[in-house]
């Protein structure tokens, strides 16, 4: 029972992490650390980008918690560290390989949620100052891309032509 809750324990920290990643993202990387989010909107050349800090910077209390947690048998310790390291294996799974596509593993996934989530951080990266930005979060999609996504299909399925839309093979 007691592995229940620490399974539990592990789920409720991977979905609030989407609030903290709102807003870090909303207040800190669009605030007082722009200086290393800056690149992720101006885009530089080069594999790696200051941005990419963010990684370590959630890493770090990951790793504590796992590691106290397991060495002084703090098992709620390890399951928040491992919540928080599961949600950032789903964050570079969608940010840095499904929308940005660093890795060229998902090219041209028709999945609506794919194009929804995609669209979306297509209007946060149209700003590219720190401020005036949109759809801070990562993996919930507001209604009003789903929506988009759900009208562009509409149209497409009336041979009409969207823009950004991938070719159909």
């Amino acid at each position: 029972m007691i592995v229940v809750l620490y399974m539990l324990l592990l789920l409720a920290t991977f979905i609030s992490m989407e609030s903290i990643t709102w807003l870090t993202h909303r207040y800190v990387m669009h605030g007082f650390l722009w200086c290393l989010h800056k690149d992720h909107h101006q885009v530089e050349p080069g594999l790696f980008e200051k941005n990419d800090s963010f990684f370590v910077i959630f890493a770090i209390p990951s790793m504590l918690l796992i590691g106290f947690g397991t060495f002084d048998k703090v098992w709620w310790m390890q399951s928040i560290g491992f919540g928080i390291m599961a949600y950032g294996l789903a964050y570079f799974i969608v940010h840095d390989v499904i929308i940005h596509q660093r890795f060229k593993w998902f090219t041209r996934s028709s999945n609506k949620y794919v194009r929804a989530i995609r669209w979306a951080h297509k209007m946060h990266h149209k700003h590219l100052d720190r401020h005036d930005g949109e759809s801070f979060g990562m993996l919930l999609v507001a209604k009003k891309y789903r929506e988009k996504i759900n009208q562009d299909r509409k149209l497409m399925a009336g041979n009409k032509k969207v823009d950004y839309a991938p070719s159909q093979d």
